[in-house]
This record gives C-alpha cells, structure tokens and sequence, in this order.
C-alpha cells in the first residue's frame, strides 16, 4: 500500500512555488503526489520531473474533459480534439513518469444533456478511449477512469458504469479508479460497489463526503477499506480533499466554506488516518 495526496488542494498548475509544498508532503511520510494536469508543457513538466526525482516522491495525475473537447460529441471534430487532448496530457504522463491518469475524462465536466447516457454516446466513448490506452501502454501508462456523482456529471455515475466502459475500451492499459465521496452519493453501501470494480480497479480516491479531511465525516470507512483489502488490492491510496484556494476549482465543486482548519491538517491527520484503518483491517 502506498499514500498519495492530490495537489489540487492548493494549485491547479504545479509550479516551483508550490516546492515547499512538496516537500512539507513527502516530510509527512506521503510515497507521492497527484499532479493536476489542465495545462503546461513539456519543458514545465520536465521541471516539476527533476523535482519529484529529487525528493523521491512517484506521481499519478488527474486530468478532465471540456466541452470543445468532448469525447462522446455527436460532432467528430471535437471527438477528434478530445484524442488530440488525451494524447498530449499522455505525453505530459511520460516526461512526469507517472504511473497513472486519473479523472473523469470520458465526458465533459458539469455538462448535462437531460438525460442518461445512450448507446452512441457509450460508442463514441470507447471509440476515442481505446486508442488513447493505446498510447498509454506505449508510455508505460495506466488510464484509471472516473466516474463521478449525478451531480457532477451524467455519463458515467456508478460503479456498474465504470466497469461497462472498461469492457467496452477492452484495453489491458485501460482500467478503472474507486473514489468513496462520489460512491458515498450513488451506490447502496461502499462494499458493494467496491466488489463490483475489483476486477478492473487501479487506483483509490480516499475523499471524505464533504471533501474534507478523511475520518471526519460520513464516509463508512471502515466498510470501504475491509472491502478494499478483501479484493486483495495493495495499490495506491491518494486523498482528494477540496478548499477555496482556487475560485475556480472551489466553483466547480461547491466549496463555498471552509471543510479543514488548514491544509497541513489534511496533510498530517489524512496520512495517519489511511494508516490507522489499513492497519486495522484483517486479510480473510
């Protein structure tokens, strides 16, 4: 098992300001970060590279879909923008040497159409997906989908979900991430829908359901981590927890008040948390 904590709590472009952050993180015994990937080049990232080698921390990183790059468009020219997107965020994966790309990049964040998914938009969907596991394998990848909350989006909204886009891709570079905020909202019982994506599961979002520090609030994380460890997953654990620090982030996802006392607080108490119910769970 290893710890990762995702940098969007404090930057949405990870620059050397954001060093001491870094490191005050790897200080607290983290293995990793979760670089936030929306914008930058190649020579940014080589920069941030050189960084996470010299403290000795992995990375994974999470990455979304807009409109003007929509995988599941009805319009091929912004499907084939969305694999243009896919493809340089790729390349960004391998200059950082990430292990993973996390995030809901099926589909445009907040983007509603009415209704459910159809058949076509599923179609389109593994269609602009396939390829770019294509590209991930080539750059030592692993593509760990996401799916989110009926609030956040419509496309893909549960565990069944996930899974059926991973079969549809069938692409061994190609899996899924487990993420408890977003399973707190839609599924019966974090158990459940943890056994359901077992089988394709590459990557865990510890995120507490008001996107506060893990263990103070309602997530039943003692039914999310004995369920995790009965799947025989040793993988990564990376905490997402949200603050005001960036308006636009803070917008898209309803932070309008403060859920921690400061961010040093997720970072210390988030790390011990993980460890103190891992620990307490039992292989059987």
């Amino acid at each position: 098992m290893k710890i990762g904590m995702n940098l969007l709590l404090w930057t949405g472009l990870v620059g050397e300001s954001d060093f001491p952050t870094i490191a005050k993180i790897k200080a607290a015994g983290y293995d990793g970060v979760e670089v936030p990937l929306f914008d930058g080049d190649a020579k940014h990232y080589k920069v941030l590279r050189a960084e996470l080698d010299r403290q000795g921390l992995a990375c994974s990183t999470v990455t979304v879909m807009n409109p003007d790059t929509n995988p599941i468009s009805p319009d091929a020219g912004v499907r084939a923008k969305a694999a243009e997107r896919l493809k340089w965020a790729i390349d960004m994966n391998y200059i950082l040497g990430s292990y993973a790309m996390v995030g809901p990049y099926h589909s445009p964040l907040g983007v509603f159409s009415g209704a459910g998914p159809t058949a076509d938009e599923k179609a389109r969907a593994a269609d602009v997906l396939r390829p770019a596991a294509e590209l991930a394998k080539q750059a030592n990848l692993t593509l760990a989908i996401e799916y989110l909350n009926r609030f956040e989006c419509y496309f893909l909204t549960t565990a069944a979900d996930a899974v059926a886009l991973v079969k549809a891709v069938d692409h061994p570079s190609f899996r899924c991430m487990y993420d408890t905020f977003h399973a707190h909202i839609e599924e019966k019982s974090q158990a459940s829908a943890i056994k359901t994506v077992a089988p394709v599961m590459a990557h865990v979002h510890i995120s507490e359901n008001d996107r506060g520090t893990p263990g103070t609030g309602q997530v039943r994380w003692d039914e999310a981590f004995q369920a995790i460890r009965d799947t025989g997953y040793d993988g990564w654990f990376v905490i997402e927890a949200f603050g005001r620090a960036l308006p636009d982030l803070a917008a898209a996802t309803r932070v309008w008040r403060d859920l921690f006392p400061s961010p040093d607080q997720v970072v210390n108490d988030g790390i011990k948390f993980i460890r103190d119910k891992w620990a307490a769970t039992k292989s059987r």
